[in-house]
């Protein structure tokens, strides 16, 4: 994807890096079209994304809650939507509640599962701290890759001392947490198993599915505190095939900035407040069914369920142009940097994404901050990870995989879209050629 210069007023927010010297001035010179490769970050609304929103902001402007003709306009407008994510994720309209975004709908996810514990197990058994040989705190257990929206909850939560955390690690072999693991973490007060099914940087695919099978036989056994599943769904959706049922997650997380819709997102609960558990965090005008209150923001609503529209129907010709894209982009960066570089993505036994390719290429001046600000036309990120002031610390991600920490600090998660072309391949591995010959040479 190509943006004219004068689309980004503020280039140097593309690489979270401030500019001095010489880097500001390569990036100030504002006479080339800069090329997008950061899907996994952000994508831009399709055309037809666009339209639905801004019909629902001419024509569905009611309040959905009113009986006139403006507000029934909304609430239909709603209900169309609700069914098409509903859809996309292999669920039912009545399993899709609309939150603000993917944090919210992760926040949710968390806070119901100690609500879950608590009324499960009853305060005067948290009190003797004994149920079946728990320690009387909720156990969550979820992977050491997991965005921060799972992540700092947990964390929080642990710290505060209202749940036990177990943070399983991926293996440094394949980058996926794998079953086995994931069992032998639980304990009888194991109460939520949360783990993402594709992972932001490297792009892997985690064994979802696997999991959730062996977590229901233990959820039959007689006495057995209920373990919830969920899955953050974020990277995978328009990517891949997502089916919520064939998982056999009881939550998913819909975020629709990542699939061409706006900021907005969506929790699938399978049969909420009937076969799935789902506590509010917020009260109020009863929207949502009581599950999330507050009046509607239906033109988002509107874009996201257009977005999840175009996803069920074509998602295959979207994997399929995504997939060949960054098979030709890793073939490139081979022939152009030969030895020189280390594909971040690639792990044996190991599923990817089809548009994410996480590279390094190699060399002491070479780290990826330091390539990002000198590039001319990318537009691309280091990854999802916090970076200290110098800009060289490695992804906490990528050494969790294994990947070896002078080989992290030179990381490139380049991330292809819908529209990617072979021709903008080409001028982002010329540009990339081009910063690292001016670096080594710099050195």
């Amino acid at each position: 994807m190509t943006l004219m210069a004068n689309q980004s007023d503020d280039i140097t927010s593309q690489v979270g890096h401030a500019f001095s010297g010489r880097s500001f001035q390569h990036y100030s010179e504002m006479n080339l079209d800069r090329i997008y490769m950061d899907c996994n970050a952000t994508t831009p609304l399709e055309p037809e994304v666009i339209q639905a929103i801004s019909e629902a902001l001419q024509d569905a402007w009611g309040n959905p809650s009113s009986n006139y003709i403006a507000g029934a306009k909304a609430k239909a407008t709603i209900n169309q939507a609700r069914e098409n994510v509903a859809r996309m994720v292999g669920g039912k309209a009545e399993d899709i509640i609309f939150t603000s975004g993917g944090t919210e709908a992760n926040n949710l996810v968390l806070h119901t599962a100690l609500e879950h514990f608590r009324t499960s197990c009853g305060a005067a058994e948290q009190r003797e701290g004994h149920r079946n040989g728990s320690t009387g705190l909720p156990h969550i257990i979820t992977s050491n890759v997991e965005h921060d929206s799972v992540r700092l909850v947990a964390e929080h939560l642990q710290k505060d001392g209202k749940a036990d955390v177990t943070y399983v690690p991926v293996s440094k072999g394949t980058a996926r947490v794998e079953v086995e693991d994931i069992i032998a973490a639980v304990r009888p007060n194991t109460c939520l198993i949360s783990v993402m099914l594709a992972n932001n940087e490297t792009g892997v695919i985690m064994p979802v599915q696997e999991i959730c099978q062996r977590i229901k036989s233990l959820n039959k056994q007689p006495e057995r505190l209920r373990i919830l599943l969920h899955t953050d769904a974020a990277q995978a959706l328009g990517k891949i095939r997502v089916d919520a049922c064939e998982l056999g997650v009881d939550y998913l997380t819909v975020v629709g900035h990542k699939f061409y819709a706006p900021r907005i997102g969506a929790l699938f609960v399978n049969g909420p407040g009937r076969r799935t558990p789902l506590y509010p965090m917020l009260f109020g005008g009863g929207q949502e069914r009581n599950f999330r209150p507050g009046t509607e923001n239906t033109p988002m609503i509107a874009g996201l369920g257009k977005a999840a529209e175009l996803v069920t129907s074509n998602l295959s010709d979207y994997e399929s142009h995504m997939r060949t894209t960054k098979l030709y982009l890793e073939e490139r960066l081979k022939a152009v940097f030969n030895g020189k570089i280390r594909f971040n993505s690639h792990f044996p036994g190991a599923d990817v994404l089809p548009n994410t390719c996480n590279v390094s290429i190699l060399g002491p001046t070479l780290q990826g901050w330091r390539v990002l600000s000198n590039c001319r036309r990318l537009l691309a990120s280091v990854g999802a990870a916090c970076h200290s002031d110098s800009g060289n610390r490695p992804s906490h991600i990528l050494l969790s995989c294994g990947v070896p920490s002078e080989v992290a600090a030179n990381a490139l998660r380049l991330s292809v879209g819908r529209t990617t072309t072979n021709a903008e391949v080409d001028a982002v591995v010329e540009d990339l050629k081009k910063t690292v010959q001016l670096l080594e040479e710099m050195n």
